[in-house]
């Protein structure tokens, strides 16, 4: 059997596969399958700052709510019932006294100022760390690149310093620098980075003339967006990277990891075969590793990150040409 432990967050994980932040990840019985199929560590489902500010929402009288349709008051209100900060703090004391492996919360945010006291509750709970879902999609023309950065910056914060338990970002990937913010974010004190967030996508149904949802799961098309922004940001930074987007097979991890991710994240792929797809999984990587002849992750981590091809930008610009031009 080959050794598939490596290091995230300051943690030794078993397997570099993460369970991603998901519906999948809001009850004990699910978490202890997943650990029993093998999983290094799991994200739980994200907490949302509207469950925290349920009173606020409700009364819509403040901020960005008061915009708020009354059916998704009504289904905010229900969610905070049935899945709010009361319920997810036991959720994380039930996971540490059941699990062995590391628990990671998730807080899905907007603003900085009710995170400070929930960050804290959070880790008196028990948790190994926290994963920050900072949600911006910017649409005021007056709003800087910069406001943007200060602002994302000053919320990660926020929550670093009230905490002592490592906090990990998970990014989007619609930043003008990616790489350089995914730098700020180490230089602020993040332990971690997470490539990339998938957003809410919208479409628009023709027949009813209405807006609707996008398509809600990863596809592997996303996937080479992942594998280009990993094997750059590796090569820049000395951040801890998860990986995810796209990630359908053991082999797909695989990939991200010779790009230089610590681990990779793991969510539409269980939601097509189930939670012991995880194990099928880390079978791929260790027959890859067998054909290969690699004894651990560490040993082929990075080996195809932007600092070890031989004159990456050259190479970029060849293919780019190639694959517009059509030279075969």
């Amino acid at each position: 059997m080959k050794n598939l432990k490596t290091k995230y967050l300051g943690f030794e994980l078993e397997s570099p596969l993460i369970v991603g932040s998901c519906g999948l990840c809001n009850t004990i019985e699910n978490l202890k399958e997943m650990e029993r199929s093998g999983a290094g560590a799991i994200v739980l489902k994200s907490l949302f700052e509207e469950q925290i500010i349920e009173e606020r929402v409700k009364s819509a009288t403040q901020g960005i709510y008061t915009s708020f349709h009354p059916e998704a008051l009504e289904y905010i209100s229900q969610m905070s019932m049935n899945f709010g900060p009361e319920y997810y703090i036991k959720l994380i004391k039930d996971a540490k006294n059941e699990l062995k492996i590391p628990v990671i919360a998730s807080v899905n945010c907007i603003s900085k100022e009710y995170w400070i006291e929930f960050a804290k509750k959070i880790e008196k709970a028990g948790a190994d760390a926290v994963e920050l879902n900072i949600s911006h999609i910017v649409h005021d023309v007056e709003t800087s690149a910069n406001d943007i950065t200060d602002d994302y910056l000053s919320t990660f914060r926020a929550v670093k310093d009230n905490i002592k338990i490592p906090v990990a970002v998970k990014m989007g990937s619609n930043y003008t620098n990616i790489a350089r913010m995914v730098k700020l974010i180490q230089n602020y004190g993040a332990k971690g980075v997470v490539l990339f967030n998938r957003f809410y996508q919208t479409d628009i149904d023709t027949d009813k003339l209405e807006l609707v949802p996008g398509y809600i799961r990863s596809s592997r098309k996303d996937l080479t967006e992942t594998i280009r922004w990993v094997s750059i940001v590796s090569s820049k930074t000395d951040i801890d990277i998860a990986a995810g987007r796209g990630v359908k097979d053991g082999i797909d991890a695989i990939k991200l990891i010779l790009a230089g991710a610590e681990a990779v994240q793991v969510v539409s792929a269980l939601y097509k075969n189930g939670i012991g797809y995880i194990s099928k999984m880390n079978r791929e990587i260790e027959s890859w590793m067998e054909e290969k002849e690699f004894r651990s992750i560490e040993e082929f981590k990075g080996k195809l990150s932007q600092k070890n091809i031989e004159n990456p930008q050259a190479w970029e610009r060849q293919q780019y040409i190639k694959a517009l031009v059509g030279i075969e």
